[in-house]
């Protein structure tokens, strides 16, 4: 085992010496760019806001105002009456409007008087005993967040509401000047952005590119060598649209959606928990990845996962789908109280709502009213009421499965249920689902938050100033479902377009997803996310629709070649004036060797697998009589998608941690995005992966009608989806060269890295060469462009 990290830590240092060393040699202007940024204490950013932003001739409040307020005023003048300064807020219209001063006969903002408003002979004072915000602050303002509050104040100090919680409108498409370039009314949008900052789009994309970028945005997996050649030789100009609608029709589709929604519901193949015991809940993935295939409407999508069981004469698929309520942590220790956990689970079932179909942080309104939005403790609790009334425990019995819960057979599953994968050799299946039986309990507002501390009666409200719960929705889940999908609710589908962007762009139009609140992001494009929005309700809430509207816009197909004036411009890629670089999500990398090596197993749905993992990992974290030994599975079960990787929530899959995936405890609809040594170490020694360069050397080796640089260039093809040129073609068979030199000395070292694996190696084929080239394909492997979308 020492022996083994000695090797490992030698491996990452020789990575890092040689990328250190790589960098010296190849001075990259963006890394010029960064460093000269670093180097003057201003970040580029500051320096374009400094310099180059003009103030825009109309203010608006919410984007031009608001932001500066919060970030430099809100910590001495905000929502916290604990360190509010002077009687004065400046998150509130009342708030900034109070006399001040002893005589209170000063005001902070006076509409239209900039001279005597003391918010202006604060900002712009001399002394610095009266400059805001204080020096001891470490805050302050440059000079366009002056400005815009001066004009601000000039033009009368308007307020309004925060932009999420107004009706989103279809504004008309804009204008532009290159009408040439766009393709839809997304370009026209992304483009008159640009316009206004003198940038230009980028290039469109080569076809290799763009077959690989839209073949892991709507399906995880990469294309085949045919797929590419068809696609490069096809002349005609719908081809891209064609490739869009083959994979907008194939099943690993609904396999690619239904990754991101285990993530907003929480799933996992265990409870939660010390002991962490299995769970089964894999009939309801089955069902999400049908409801994608199918291309069910994303309002019937979204009522029958809430309320399906709510459904007059509801039929089996929809009280299944009602699972999703049910995917939370449980638990089953001894000694616990009851109550305390049972409030545990409704409160888990209120915020994954709030964040999934809301985008907004209503958790923090549990123990009191919400500091930055418009949400009371009160509406708290009326979502909470929603999901209060189950029949149910707080702690289960060992081996038991929670209630309420239905049984499934299979002939059920045969005449009902067809899109549940129901293997031979499990005659049935319980499954967690909702049924309430109302009025078992009083719906009370809990204060501080506490199981133990019930205080006054709460009806069935939702938070007013998203849009008052009227008479109209019934007081159910169903009612609540309804309320969702009203015309006049300004958050499901702008949260909904977002999350589908945020799918194809790495990011939304607002950075954070799970936010749309005073304190998220504000929207990089404000009117296309409206557009986008008001389209999805207007086509039927078509999720297949966006996501092609969104494919073929020009600004999807450009190149992700970053030049110096865009990394100054817009480091963050905001403007889109270039498509997106990033890294490919855990599932995909693992997912494409196995595709490209010919192991994947194309089988949907059906109970989770366990493939490798090392050694050992459940027993040390386990505790009681909770899962303590992972036993790998055989045959088919060590090569299916990831979506199907046995989820243990206490002890997730390592690879997948290491590469971002969320940890499941709860809702989540966005990851971190980082790059760390750790995930090098797996693309080097990961079981799955070295057996899947075993594998594809072993096909390589088998095209004996090949010679070297065509065996090479049917692996690079296959990996990264492109030809190589002649340079790096040289490069590899001098690699390859080295291996085979390095293998001649140390038969042991081959013996060991092949029998990770548990494929049949043909014995014709020399042991040297089969070493060398699995090396080779470990290498392209962990290529950058093998890992990184663009």
């Amino acid at each position: 085992m020492k022996k083994r990290n000695i090797v490992l830590y030698f491996l990452l240092f020789f990575v890092i010496t040689v990328f250190i060393k790589w960098l010296i040699s190849n001075p990259k202007e963006e890394y010029i760019l960064l460093a000269k940024e670093k180097s003057t204490g201003l970040s580029l950013e500051q320096k374009t806001s400094e310099n180059e932003k003009k103030v825009p001739e109309k203010i608006s409040y919410s984007f031009d105002v608001k932001p500066i307020l919060s970030d430099k005023c809100y910590a001495c003048h905000g929502p916290d009456a604990g360190t509010r300064e002077a009687g004065l807020r400046f998150d509130t219209e009342d708030g900034a409007y109070v006399p001040l001063g002893e005589n209170n006969d000063r005001y902070a903002v006076i509409p239209g008087d900039v001279e005597n408003s003391e918010m202006m002979k604060r900002i712009f004072a001399k002394d610095v005993h009266k400059l805001m915000p204080p020096t001891h602050s470490n805050l302050s303002l440059n000079d366009y967040e002056k400005k815009i509050l001066k004009k601000w104040i000039k033009d009368g100090a308007k307020w309004n509401t925060h932009w999420a919680f107004k009706a989103p409108e279809k504004s008309e498409v804009p204008e532009v000047k290159d009408k040439k370039w766009a393709n839809n009314e997304v370009d026209h949008f992304i483009l008159k952005k640009l316009e206004s900052e003198g940038l230009t789009p980028s290039v469109i994309a080569t076809k290799e590119k763009l077959i690989r970028r839209i073949s892991f945005d709507l399906t995880g997996l990469p294309p085949t060598l045919e797929e590419i050649n068809d696609f490069t030789t096809d002349t005609s100009p719908n081809a891209f649209e064609k490739i869009i609608d083959r994979l907008l029709a194939s099943d690993a589709y609904g396999e690619r959606m239904a990754l991101d929604w285990m993530e907003v519901a929480r799933y996992a193949d265990t409870h939660g928990y010390q002991d962490d015991l299995e769970r089964t809940m894999w009939p309801w993935r089955d069902w999400v990845i049908s409801a994608f295939n199918k291309n069910l409407p994303y309002n019937q999508f979204v009522k029958w996962q809430l309320a399906g069981d709510q459904i007059d004469n509801a039929s089996l698929e929809q009280i299944v789908a009602s699972g999703f309520n049910r995917n939370h942590k449980i638990t089953q220790e001894g000694g616990v109280i009851d109550e305390e956990y049972r409030v545990e689970y409704v409160m888990d079932r209120t915020n994954t709502t709030s964040k999934a179909f809301m985008g907004l942080t209503m958790e923090c309104a549990r123990c009191h009213d919400h500091k930055y939005d418009p949400i009371s403790q009160k509406e708290f609790y009326g979502m909470y009421s929603f999901f209060n009334q189950l029949n149910e425990k707080g702690r289960m019995e060992y081996g038991e499965t929670p209630e309420p819960s239905i049984t499934l057979d299979q002939k059920m599953v045969k005449e009902k249920l067809p899109f549940i994968s129901m293997p031979d050799s499990i005659p049935k299946v319980k499954l967690m689902v909702m049924k309430d039986e109302k009025g078992i309990r009083e719906n009370r507002l809990l204060n501080r938050g506490l199981y133990d501390a019930p205080g006054e009666k709460v009806p069935y409200i939702l938070p007013e100033k998203v849009l008052p719960f009227s008479d109209q929705y019934t007081e159910d889940r169903l009612g609540l479902a309804k309320w969702f999908f009203d015309d006049k609710n300004p958050l499901t589908a702008r949260v909904m377009v977002n999350r589908l962007w945020q799918q194809m762009f790495g990011a939304g139009i607002v950075t954070t997803a799970d936010d749309f609140g005073n304190q998220g992001a504000l929207p990089t494009h404000p009117e296309l996310l409206d557009w986008l929005a008001v389209t999805f309700k207007e086509e039927g809430w078509d999720i297949k629709g966006i996501l092609k509207k969104i494919a073929l816009s020009a600004t999807y197909q450009q190149d992700s070649k970053i030049t110096p004036k865009l990394l100054e411009k817009d480091p963050k890629n905001e403007l889109l004036a270039r498509a997106p670089r990033y890294k490919l999500a855990a599932e995909a990398i693992r997912d494409n060797a196995l595709a490209v090596s010919g192991l994947l197993v194309k089988k949907i749905g059906g109970p989770s697998v366990k493939p490798y993992q090392p050694p050992g990992l459940w027993a040390e974290t386990a505790s009681g009589q909770g899962l303590t030994r992972y036993i790998e599975d055989t045959g088919e079960g060590l090569h299916r998608r990831s979506l199907y990787t046995f989820w243990k929530r206490t002890v997730p899959p390592p690879s997948m941690l290491t590469f971002d995936a969320a940890s499941r405890d709860f809702c989540s609809v966005q990851r971190q995005k980082t790059s760390t040594p750790l995930q090098a170490l797996v693309l080097m020694n990961d079981p799955q992966l070295i057996e899947a360069s075993i594998a594809m050397a072993i096909q390589v080796l088998k095209k004996e009608a090949f010679d070297e640089k065509q065996k090479i260039e049917v692996l690079f093809r296959k990996i990264t989806s492109r030809y190589p040129d002649e340079i790096e073609l040289n490069k590899l068979s001098q690699y390859l060269n080295e291996q085979r030199e390095r293998y001649i000395k140390n038969d042991t070292e081959i013996t060991e890295r092949l029998q990770i694996n548990t494929l049949d190696i043909p014995e014709d084929i020399q042991p040297i060469e089969l070493r060398a080239y699995t090396a080779l394909v470990s290498l392209l492997f962990n290529l950058d462009e093998t890992i990184t979308k663009s």
